[in-house]
């Protein structure tokens, strides 16, 4: 199995080459680059309108115009409202400090670079900002991973409602606190009926990973139908639905753990889709090789006519009969 990379590269590698540039004294460039992610985010790198000193991140198109001694990083998300209710904002402070600036138009984080005042360790806030769109689905996890702790430590609080956060236009994820786990719910659409199949083997292997590792979280699958956690929801139903179940416990929420949960957790809608779509390749360049072979022995087993018509070097012709 392969596991995705959790920051964006192609922002990553834009903005190593800026400074890159601008740290070997190379004239600056302006970009106006649009880059676009999984679950509809888009990040933009490009000029203020009337202000050529500062630079956006958000599409692949690149138009040179003129020099930019700053570099703006935008992100969109469709559901960043959801995650601002539960935290999303005050993350992003934690994480971007200084460099967090007012949105760009249209966008709901921007961050700013100054390529005439880098820090040494530079490398490393570029890769923060390659994670934006982690950081911005990590504030509903840590919320109630610490709710959690709250209530292992005080049974008697009240239980905090759960968080609806719609990422994709018809998929949802859930998070849900109690006093011994966290329990998160994707919901998620098969497109086809290959899809559901090749999905189910996929989570089955992950029960079966459990077996190997005893603290891997509980993962459980529902066709059709939500599971008991969300049957006081309005969670959708019908044959092309599904919903992923995990259960996290204490070991794996955490402050040792639970960055590197929310690393992987955060992913899987992507990762489970990722698969899917790479196994119904393999097993379609599996069934055009065994086809092909299959042409092969029958073309090798073709019997061939008696009677054959046959040319002298004169152009004249003949028939041979055996």
């Amino acid at each position: 199995m392969i596991l995705l990379e959790i920051h964006n590269r192609i922002l990553e590698e834009t903005l190593t080459n800026k400074i890159k540039n601008a740290l070997s004294g190379h004239k600056q460039e302006s970009t106006d680059v649009v880059i676009a992610d999984f679950d509809g985010v888009l990040f933009h790198i490009s000029n203020l309108s009337g202000d050529k000193s500062k630079l956006r991140h958000l599409f692949f198109v690149f138009k040179i115009t003129n020099i930019c001694p700053f570099l703006q990083i935008s992100i969109l998300l469709k559901f960043y409202k959801q995650l601002q209710e539960h935290g999303a904002d005050e993350l992003l402070k934690r994480e971007y400090g200084t460099h967090l600036i007012a949105p760009e138009s249209g966008y709901n984080v921007s961050v700013l670079i100054d390529l005439e005042k880098l820090p040494e360790n530079w490398e490393l806030l570029v890769r923060k900002v390659a994670l934006l769109k982690r950081h911005c689905f990590a504030s509903v996890f840590e919320k109630y991973f610490d709710f959690q702790e709250e209530y292992c430590d005080s049974p008697g609080r009240p239980v905090q409602k759960r968080a609806v956060i719609q990422y994709r236009d018809e998929e949802t994820m859930y998070v849900e606190a109690k006093s011994d786990r966290v329990t998160v719910v994707f919901s998620t659409i098969f497109k086809d009926e290959d899809d559901m199949v090749i999905g189910k083997l996929f989570l089955q292997e992950l029960k079966e990973g459990r077996r190997a590792s005893h603290t891997a979280p509980q993962v459980l699958f529902n066709h059709r139908e939500p599971p008991l956690e969300l049957q006081d929801s309005e969670a959708a139903v019908g044959d092309c639905i599904g919903y992923i179940t995990f259960v996290l416990f204490p070991r794996h929420t955490n402050r040792e753990a639970r960055d590197n949960t929310i690393d992987l957790i955060h992913m899987f809608r992507n990762y489970l889709h990722y698969h899917i779509k790479c196994s119904k390749v393999y097993i379609h360049s599996r069934m055009r090789t065994k086809t092909t072979d299959f042409l092969k022995v029958l073309n090798r087993a073709r019997s061939q006519s008696k009677n054959t018509e046959k040319k002298t070097i004169t152009g004249r012709t003949f028939i041979r009969k055996e």
